[in-house]
């Protein structure tokens, strides 16, 4: 079976074998065009590229521009990355397409979910090769990753500080089953040319991790953006590797070789949430060993005939492993808000295991 990696170079070079279209160049594609009605083929499509209290900016085949909003528009309802159908004589939008992939996080005590990106082909999971490399940490991001749909890519920053990059690469990829782990240098041009696979023309990633793990040094590298339009970038506390926010707002912007990169600021606290597809994924040993057990609704905790248990007993599956398993599906159980029906009658989940 293919991985997503090699699925989307094929979809890449097939692409890359027939011109793209001005909107293709964009991000746009037929799953797009399909959701436009016949009544709405006067409308112009637009691209958001950066969110607001009070407006959105967006991009179209003619260059950047702002929305018009209709009255009592909420932007908190919209993405970075998000396709929109607009009035071309007023630049009023009108609707919202269905995004391919949403990127988003839970809120501490909070029931609705915080749009971070839309329509991202790749996820970047940045981090650094310095005490900020955190394993449990990187889970929860390739969780949400999974979930939104994206391919997830770790990358490994301020490799050239470290004689030990290749230990990091090794402890990242052996997170998830063929995940792709690059190391890079984030003020060097070699970084493009590294990360070139996920990047390619009409392609969408976003990049997330830490303050201060080099997010904005690596956009501003991938843009080769002029130095008085360049991200504002921050730096690391050498103690603990804690740095400061220095993106305040998601934005969209043109990479080099003619992809895009949505650049985030730091996420301090990642809560897991409604996802439990994207654990299936980043666990993918331990889903497929369930069904080989005794009992269905097997916990892998103490049932005799457990196959995941025995895995466990043979070596072939680490116990820390099926310990940050059961933590992570815990926290998501707790943290995921119980659908309610007909007079507040709770709707039981099914569940998955």
């Amino acid at each position: 079976m293919r991985n997503a990696h090699d699925s989307l170079n094929a979809e890449q070079h097939l692409t890359s074998s027939t011109p793209l279209s001005p909107l293709e160049l964009l991000g746009w594609s037929d799953f797009f065009a399909d959701q436009v009605k016949p009544s709405e083929a006067d409308l112009v499509p637009r691209r958001v590229a950066s969110v607001h209290r009070a407006r959105i900016d967006a991009i179209d085949v003619t260059g950047p521009l702002a929305l018009e909003l209709p009255a009592n528009t909420n932007t908190a309802d919209f993405a970075v990355g998000d396709w929109v159908l607009a009035d071309p004589l007023t630049g009023m939008l009108v609707s919202r397409l269905e995004r391919k992939t949403v990127f988003q996080r839970r809120l501490e005590g909070g029931n609705g979910q915080q749009l971070v990106a839309a329509n991202v082909d790749s996820l970047l999971i940045a981090t650094s090769c310095n005490a900020d490399f955190n394993l449990a940490r990187l889970e929860r991001y390739l969780i949400m990753a999974n979930e939104a749909g994206s391919n997830p890519v770790i990358v490994l920053t301020k490799a050239d500080t470290t004689d030990d990059a290749a230990i990091f690469e090794e402890q990242a990829k052996a997170l998830q089953r063929d995940l792709p782990v690059v190391a890079v240098n984030a003020r060097s041009t070699a970084a493009v040319s590294l990360l070139e696979p996920w990047c390619g023309v009409g392609q969408t990633v976003a990049l997330v991790g830490s303050s201060g793990v080099g997010k904005s040094t690596l956009v501003n590298t991938m843009t080769g953006t002029a130095s008085d339009t360049k991200q504002k970038t921050g730096t690391i506390r050498e103690y603990d590797a804690q740095g400061r926010h220095t993106t305040t707002a998601r934005s969209l912007h043109a990479i080099q070789g003619g992809g895009w990169v949505i650049d985030t600021p730091g996420i301090r606290t990642l809560y897991i949430s409604d996802v439990t597809d994207g654990i299936d994924t980043l666990f993918a040993e331990i889903t497929e060993l369930a069904p080989r057990c005794r009992f269905r609704d097997c916990t892998h905790a103490h049932e005799p005939g457990c196959a995941v248990q025995a895995a466990v007993a043979s070596g072939a599956l680490a116990a820390d492993r099926l310990e940050r398993w059961r933590s992570l599906l815990a926290e998501n159980r707790d943290r995921t808000p119980v659908v309610s029906g007909p007079r507040g009658n709770k709707i039981a989940r099914k569940k998955k295991y």
